[in-house]
């Protein structure tokens, strides 16, 4: 409750001067025709009503029925009509509640459970019409001014009641409701009505300049009741700030100039599989029955599935928009976020019922971009034409070299290998030429984590013998600009290695790095690592450690000699943390983590790792799945 003095007569008496009935009521029926309330109560009445009852009534009821002794609630949540002070009374739990509310309570309750459950033997009843619903006003549950909690419960409906923190808040909530009820209709036009107006539109303005925290409550505010814009403008603040989140934008959809930032957006859901209500077929009647075209729908909703989906806004920011798209195909989504981030001041509106760029959201490679720290520096920055401050820009998420790989935090999954080949002055769409099997080529942007275990075994497919170790890697771009072509899902590092460093120099150095996977039982079965580095076509050297067993060829550059990085008495990730940052010293080597954890990366299959069995060698091959197989 506020502190400030509530004027009854003037709300009560705004609300009986607003009141229009339901556009499916009649008019000339009695319910409609009666005033709402009824004269107020003299200060005896109330007394009187106190006296029976054995409890002074809290404060906003007692000033209530000073006003009016009863009120008309127009049937919201089954409840038609408050008593006043002769018709009120205590509950009593007719319907024995009490011990259902306790049975619940376990062993460790929350007071405001305890709260509930208590209530229903010690309440006020006070409708006197109603649908099996029941307005409870709670004198177990106060507040510091003395306020008692009203719930609503439906007896229809089996939910748990709605509680309201006062006999105020519960009738302020039911004057919202009477507006949002009517806010459909042409002729509903008063005071009210054009002060929540007003303040949609300057929260829309708040929101273009920057000032979304200022918007939020104005939104929430004038949502509450009912008002045209304020959810749609609402829902794109909340989506923003929780980027993953889905929301619904209505009709809008289907409005020729939102259509291409917002369909995409809705389709998200349903592309990810999270859509349950009748799958695809009941969301494509859904956006049909709103205006869009179904084969437009369908069309979006393939193209958001199978990721060739493309946000492509006109102008200077659709041409930062391709630019950044560009960047983050490479691995560089730290830059792509500057590009955005500095273009962003020039994204222009395609009508006033958009206040942000959400198209983003939906583009397979710029979407993941956008984490909620992110989501929320575009709200903050001014655009479409406004002015304000700029906020304090977001730290870049990469960080900088190759020690992330052994961070738990970082890599979801640090028992896996991983193996990744490193090609300097080589533009990385050279790299299946050089390195590929026969015929590889880049792939359409695919979640790296997931390309190599969708990839098909050897005995899957044609031509690729058994012995054969063909990875499907994730091609990119370091920020020094060497290209990269990483496997997350590296197998056994076995004796018949056959490493790509020298295939992948032809322009100069090439390096490669493997770590096996990590056993459960590192001191029975360390995991390998392996490094090899060629220039122009040339093995330079190379070493391979396992455990105390340590292989090496060629002259070795002190930093990365394997005796120095690879202590004995150094636990697995302390000995990789070593290497791995040795790398990045010497060779300024690193990998963008955020590309290869959350992005989008082209991918090729690579040639074998592995080279055929010599005669005489035998071979074995073994492959178990567990759980069905993901298409």
């Amino acid at each position: 409750m506020s502190d400030e003095f509530f004027n009854w007569q003037e709300f009560l008496g705004r609300w009986q001067e607003e009141w229009i009935p339901l556009e499916d009521e009649d008019e000339d029926d009695e319910h409609t025709v009666l005033p709402l309330g009824r004269p107020g109560a003299d200060e005896a009445a109330i007394v009187a009503a106190e006296e029976r009852l054995g409890r002074r009534l809290p404060p906003s009821y007692r000033e209530f029925l000073a006003v009016s002794d009863g009120w008309r609630v127009d049937q919201t949540a089954g409840i038609y009509q408050l008593g006043g002070v002769a018709d009120i009374d205590w509950f009593r739990d007719p319907f024995d509640m009490t011990p259902l509310y306790e049975q619940n309570l376990g062993q460790d309750p929350r007071e405001e459970d305890v709260l509930l459950a208590g209530m229903w033997r010690r309440a006020l009843r006070l409708e006197t019409d109603s649908d099996m619903s029941y307005a409870l006003l709670d004198p177990g549950d106060r507040d510091q001014d003395g306020e008692w909690a009203l719930y609503v419960y439906k007896g229809w409906g089996g939910e748990y009641p709605d509680r309201y923190p006062s006999f105020r808040a519960y009738m302020e909530a039911m004057y919202r409701g009477f507006h949002a009820d009517r806010a459909g209709r042409s002729d509903f036009v008063n005071a009210t009505t054009r002060a929540q107006d007003a303040r949609v539109d300057r929260a829309r303005l708040l929101a273009l300049r920057g000032r979304y925290e200022e918007a939020l409550p104005l939104l929430e505010e004038a949502r509450s009741f009912g008002r045209p814009h304020s959810a749609v403008l609402l829902n794109q603040l909340h989506h923003l700030r929780a980027p993953h989140s889905s929301q619904d934008y209505g009709d809008l959809v289907a409005d020729p100039r939102y259509l291409p930032e917002l369909l995409p957006v809705q389709a998200m859901v349903p592309a990810r599989g999270k859509w349950r209500l009748g799958g695809d077929g009941h969301w494509l009647g859904m956006m049909a029955a709103r205006g869009v075209a179904r084969e437009t729908v369908e069309a979006v909703l393939g193209a958001v599935r199978d990721g060739t989906h493309r946000y492509a806004p006109t102008g200077p920011w659709g041409r930062a928009v391709s630019e950044a798209r560009e960047s983050a195909l490479w691995g560089a989504t730290d830059a792509a976020w500057r590009v955005l981030r500095e273009a962003l001041p020039r994204w222009e509106a395609p009508g006033p019922s958009l206040i942000a760029p959400l198209g983003l959201l939906a583009d397979p490679v710029l979407g993941p971009l956008i984490t909620p720290e992110r989501g929320r520096e575009i709200l903050a920055t001014p655009r479409a034409g406004q002015t304000g401050p700029a906020p304090e820009p977001v730290p870049d998420l990469d960080p900088p070299g190759l020690a992330w790989l052994s961070e738990p935090a970082a890599n979801p999954r640090p028992r896996e290998g991983y193996r990744c080949v490193w090609a300097e002055g080589v533009d990385p769409a050279r790299l299946p030429a050089l390195i590929g099997e026969e015929g590889a080529g880049l792939s359409a942007p695919v979640d790296p984590r997931t390309a190599s275990r969708q990839a098909p075994r050897p005995h899957e497919r044609e031509g690729v013998e058994l012995w054969e170790d063909r990875a499907v890697v994730a091609a990119g771009r370091t920020a020094e600009g060497w290209a990269f072509a990483f496997d997350g899902h590296a197998r056994r590092l076995n004796k018949r290695f056959l490493s790509p460093a020298a295939a992948a120099s032809p322009s100069g150095r090439a390096v490669v790095v493997w770590r096996e996977p990590r056993h459960s039982s590192p001191e029975d079965h360390p995991a390998a690592f392996h490094l090899s580095v060629a220039e122009r076509g040339e093995e330079l050297y190379a070493f391979t450690v396992r455990g105390a067993e340590v292989q090496r060829s060629g002259a070795i550059p002190e930093a990365l000699d394997p005796a120095r990085l690879f202590r004995p008495e150094d636990a697995g990730p302390d000995r990789e943390r070593r290497l791995l940052e040795a790398l990045h010293a010497e060779l300024g080597l690193s990998l963008p983590r955020f590309a290869l954890t959350r992005g989008r990366l082209r991918t090729f299959t690579t040639r074998s790792w592995t080279r055929a069995p010599h005669a005489g060698e035998a071979f074995g091959y073994a492959y178990v799945s567990v759980g069905p197989r993901r298409s």
